[in-house]
């Protein structure tokens, strides 16, 4: 099926790799009209028939303007996909005071800002879908070692409920997708750093997050971009407030 999203105008964070990228790519893919962000607008390279833009998530400042240019230049965004977010490894007593302010100013605070800049027209509108990444670290699973991810992305289905609750009679969805570990070049950093930390080889290390997946694999972006294309569609309309799990059974 093709065109799922035509007519509607989605915004994309962190759109330069990964989760993003396949998010942005897919939503063109089915007609939409996308304005792809990233702070680091080098990564955005080779997005095709999309509206590319630097967007700091972390600044409120930033996030109004780009939201406020967009609405003028484009029109209403339709569909938010919030995709920016890093990943923390350690434990509580790991975790730094800095460590915790970047990954809720990141992980959470990021899509504080987006919803805030995007619901107003949306509700003017009547219509709208938001899609927020989340984890299957989170309050769904605890996983060693990601004390301060999973807080983050805790809250982040917290976050998108509760947006969900104040709207649900005013045209919003609001949902979130808790991704399994997914193939992606944070991933590849994440294991060349834990590789150095350990001592052991990178493939070594890759292979303990392939074994740890229930399904026997790695996710890929494109599967998840498949189910954001679908929470950003008609065809759930019926559908807000939930929880996604794509994670090969991680969960189980």
């Amino acid at each position: 099926m093709a065109g799922r999203l035509k007519g509607k105008i989605a915004l994309v964070t962190a759109a330069g790799q990964g989760i993003g990228r396949a998010i942005a790519e897919a939503f063109v893919a089915e007609g939409a009209t996308v304005i792809a962000t990233d702070v680091d607008v080098k990564k955005l390279k080779g997005l095709k028939h999309a509206t590319l833009a630097k967007l700091d998530a972390r600044s409120t400042a930033d996030v109004n303007a780009l939201v406020k240019e967009m609405e003028a230049k484009i029109g209403v965004i339709d569909v938010l996909a919030n995709c920016a977010g890093y990943v923390h490894h350690g434990t509580v007593l790991d975790a730094t005071d800095a460590e915790w302010d970047f990954a809720f100013d990141l992980n959470v605070r990021s899509m504080d800002r987006t919803i805030k800049a995007t619901l107003p027209a949306m509700l003017k509108k009547g219509k709208g879908s938001i899609v927020n990444i989340a984890s299957g670290a989170s309050s769904v699973r605890g996983i060693p070692f990601r004390y301060v991810y999973g807080t983050t992305k805790a809250a982040v289905i917290g976050l998108t409920k509760s947006v969900a609750a104040d709207y649900i009679r005013k045209g919003i969805r609001a949902n979130a997708i808790c991704p399994g570990t997914i193939e992606s070049p944070s991933l590849d950093d994440r294991i060349a750093t834990l590789a150095k930390q350990t001592g052991q080889s990178q493939k070594v290390v890759r292979q303990a997050f392939i074994d740890r997946q229930p399904m026997g694999r790695l996710g890929t972006p494109q599967e998840i971009a498949a189910l954001a294309v679908y929470l950003a569609s008609d065809e759930s309309s019926y559908t807000t407030g939930q929880i996604h799990l794509a994670d090969g059974g991680f969960a189980l």
